[in-house]
């Protein structure tokens, strides 16, 4: 399983504390490695966006002052299902009911509530079930037009 992870100016080091606390189950890959104060969320978030999209078997986990904006750059990708998360329940139905491929969150929590997260949703698996997989393909289908 492949990590992809990136963050505005905002959590470069809740960044790197992340990537340490993964380096061993995952390959993670670092999308944001140069921050400026000056960059803009939607750069990275896109990035990450069609990494994901692009390759199997690939999660991805973005940081911003909320997560909000990230998410919603992510989410203009074709194919990408980013889900913003606050907590521990977020994280894994983000997973469980939308089959989210990208997580968003703000680098203010608190770094063990991040990491928590993190693991919780790259370890939750799709539930698979007809009511969870029709929403998702009406998702698919509006997305097409």
């Amino acid at each position: 399983m492949k990590i992809v992870i990136a963050t505005d100016h905002n959590g470069v080091e809740q960044k790197k504390i992340i990537i340490n606390s993964l380096i061993n189950e995952y390959e993670i890959i670092d999308m944001s490695q140069e921050n400026y104060d000056t960059d803009d969320y939607p750069d990275f978030a896109i990035n990450v966006a069609e990494y994901v999209r692009d390759n199997e078997n690939t999660l991805g986990i973005l940081l911003c002052g909320t997560g909000i904006g990230m998410s919603i750059a992510a989410n203009k990708v074709k194919d990408i299902r980013c889900a913003h998360v606050s907590n521990l329940a977020e994280a894994k139905l983000a997973r469980m009911h939308n089959n989210a491929n990208i997580i968003a969150m703000s680098y203010r929590n608190n770094i063990n509530d991040l990491i928590d997260c993190i693991k919780a949703f790259v370890k939750t698996n799709f539930a698979n079930e007809e009511r969870h997989i029709r929403r998702i393909n009406k998702i698919s289908e509006y997305e097409k037009r």
